[in-house]
């Protein structure tokens, strides 16, 4: 049975993880998903990263694929993806870093998490606006995809400086998976470290801040 998701608490409101769920989830499985450094309008698709960790100290799994700058369907396009991972099975909750991929690929975080029947976790550093996301759409000519950011859950803050939206799970545990996954940065260690690597394979080495 698809597992659906529970009610959100405000934006903006702490989530404290029970310790039920973090005795529960002290090593997860976590697929961390990011894609690289790209320029704007560039003709080539952009590498995305997915790095499959045990908690947040051992790295199990690297895959590599590619999705076009503000390419369509980047749901289906992630759904497709993690089926196809041979350790498809491990995986215990996806991270992306936010809804959107390789620019205006806009991810609909519950369809995706109905598809794989896996928790499926957004974060950012900051509490998302959607005005930007829309105004982003109107400049690029794709509205037509307002509605998936339109009913992205709304972000909560689980940690100083790092918010999360999630779906296919409760709150409760959503926020267990991500403080079992954090360890030297705000970012939970599968996504900056797919982070990191995505920026080696397009500037050589990684930069910015992880």
């Amino acid at each position: 049975m698809t597992r659906r998701q529970a009610q959100s608490p405000r934006a903006g409101v702490e989530v404290a993880m029970g310790q039920s769920a973090a005795s529960m989830m002290r090593r997860p499985h976590l697929l961390g998903i990011d894609d690289a450094p790209f320029k704007k309008g560039q003709a080539g698709p952009v590498p995305v990263t997915g790095v499959l960790m045990e908690g947040n100290d051992l790295v199990e799994g690297i895959a590599i694929t590619h999705f076009p700058v503000d390419g369509a369907d980047a749901t289906r396009f992630l759904e497709k993806w993690i089926g196809s991972l041979r350790w498809r099975s491990a995986i215990q909750g996806v991270v992306l870093g936010g809804i959107t991929l390789a620019g205006l690929g806009l991810v609909d975080l519950e369809a995706l998490a109905q598809a794989i029947d896996i928790p499926v976790l957004a974060v950012t550093r900051r509490s998302p606006a959607a005005t930007r996301i829309r105004e982003a759409l109107v400049a690029a000519g794709l509205t037509g995809r307002q509605p998936i950011a339109d009913r992205s859950p709304p972000a909560v803050r689980v940690a100083p400086g790092l918010f999360l939206a999630f779906a296919g799970t409760t709150a409760d545990r959503a926020a267990g998976l991500i403080h079992a996954a954090l360890r030297k940065s705000r970012m939970p260690e599968p996504l900056r470290i797919a982070h990191l690597i995505g920026s080696a394979l397009e500037r050589g080495q990684s930069r910015g801040r992880v």
